[in-house]
């Protein structure tokens, strides 16, 4: 017979498993529940959806972005303000586009120039594009370096340019493309640090709406440039090539490696495809309308107009809107540095591989792809580079939006001729309104170039 001291042992040594019992049964339960909570579930149905059309929204505002975005609210308060509103469905409509050529034709955007239509004109977009996009990687490394000093400014900015320029490149080049992908769509969860800041801020949002409602500037020089480049960093070229390769991508992952499996496209894929891009276009303006309006409400009124970089507009707000804002800014700058810079040099790739007839894709190694990662290794070493020479950021930003702007009308031309020809998009040739919608984004991007250029 069992001694008291015996039970009482035996009750203690099974006390653990019986209580480690109780917390598996009660996560059960907590899952169980939250699986049959209505909320619950279409969130995370929601989130499933979403893929490219998220990551290329949000890498729309990357550094530079960011540094324009303050520069407008700094400069201008909320007189620019109604382009957040304004760009959406434009922005919208020509990544819906873009996103619909992939999933139809099975091939990237340069791909579909190449066969259609003169090739000669694709060469010099794309040798335009890389050195767009280059610049703009040359200074976003530098912004993403400056923001680290913000946290820590012990740190050298030497060594954080290489840091930043070899970790994005380990992270494309060794990733697998599902780890890549998925990690680019939690990295642009990181926006909302943005819109945080921006609500810590406390701008007067009566006048903020109004603002966002009723378009009205002054017609000057600055103003010209300073649209021009919001346009520039909204509407943007590497975001076409980016969002149309990344549906391929996402094609070839769910086992779809011939371009004739990739071409059979249903109703169901192309409705996921637009609440996807929808989404990842409303993050990416959300986040401009954030952004020029705790500048806006904060920097212009006190005379601050001269913002020339993210991290000197993280700099400038903390006095006045405190340690949270200044360094939720800081945390963003760094976030979407790391999810932009690889869209930029993953756009040229996509499109010098895609022109020559090389083989691509972020789905393939290094050895099967060696050209196409070749491209992308160039375009950061050269990005790292600048920022040894002396090269002012706001420079590099400039260069590149003039090479913006001279592609970007470029490749909207094609856009809309594919995204319109039956004979490319069969049953998802676009609608009439949507065909009017790319030709009047057409006609917008061609005068704010030639404005750009003639005001440069």
């Amino acid at each position: 017979m069992p001694t008291i001291q015996h039970k009482l042992l035996t009750k203690t040594a099974e006390a653990p498993a019986a209580a480690l019992g109780r917390a598996v049964l009660m996560s059960q339960v907590v899952r169980d529940a939250s699986m049959n909570n209505p909320v619950i579930r279409k969130t995370k149905d929601y989130w499933v959806l979403l893929g490219p059309g998220l990551t290329t929204g949000a890498s729309d505002d990357d550094p530079a972005g960011i540094a324009t975005y303050s520069q407008t609210g700094a400069q201008y308060g909320f007189g620019l303000m109604w382009l957040a509103l304004w760009t959406f469905p434009l922005m919208a409509v020509v990544q819906e586009m873009c996103a619909r050529i992939g999933l139809v034709t099975g091939r990237g955007l340069a791909g579909n120039i190449r066969i259609f239509y003169n090739k000669n004109v694709l060469y010099g977009c794309t040798i335009l594009l890389f050195a767009a996009n280059t610049f703009n990687i040359g200074a976003d490394i530098g912004a993403m370096a400056n923001a680290v000093q913000l946290l820590n400014p012990r740190l050298d900015f030497g060594f954080l340019v290489v840091a930043v320029t070899m970790l994005s490149l380990m992270l494309q080049i060794f990733t697998p493309y599902v780890r890549y992908a998925r990690y680019l769509k939690w990295l642009a969860m990181i926006l909302l640090s943005y819109i945080l800041s921006a609500v810590l801020a406390h701008p007067h949002w009566p006048t903020v709406i109004h603002s966002m409602l009723i378009p009205h500037f002054q017609v000057s020089k600055a103003s010209v440039i300073l649209i021009a480049a919001i346009l520039g960093t909204t509407i943007s070229p590497y975001l076409f090539f980016w969002q149309t390769s990344q549906e391929v991508e996402e094609q070839v992952l769910e086992g779809r490696l011939t371009l004739k499996d990739r071409k059979h496209t249903d109703p169901k894929e192309v409705r996921s495809m637009r609440i996807d891009v929808w989404s990842g276009m409303l993050l990416s303006n959300l986040v401009m309308f954030f952004i020029i309006a705790a500048a806006g409400d904060i920097l212009f009124p006190r005379g601050i107009t001269q913002i020339q970089t993210a991290a000197q507009a993280a700099e400038a707000l903390r006095p006045f809107a405190g340690n949270a804002t200044y360094f939720l800014f800081a945390i963003g700058i760094i976030g979407t540095g790391l999810l932009a810079i690889p869209v930029l040099a993953g756009s040229s790739s996509y499109a010098l591989a895609e022109s020559m007839r090389w083989k691509e894709g972020l789905y393939r190694d290094l050895g099967q792809a060696k050209a196409f990662y070749g491209i992308i290794i160039i375009s950061m070493l050269i990005g790292l580079g600048i920022n040894f020479i002396g090269l002012n950021p706001i420079k590099a930003l400039i260069y590149s939006a003039i090479g913006n702007a001279l592609v970007a009308p470029v490749i909207l031309f094609f856009i809309v001729r594919i995204s319109s020809n039956k004979k490319f998009m069969g049953s998802w040739v676009n609608k009439k309104y949507v065909t009017i919608i790319g030709w009047v984004t057409f006609l917008l991007m061609l005068a704010s170039a030639v404005g750009a250029i003639v005001s440069f």
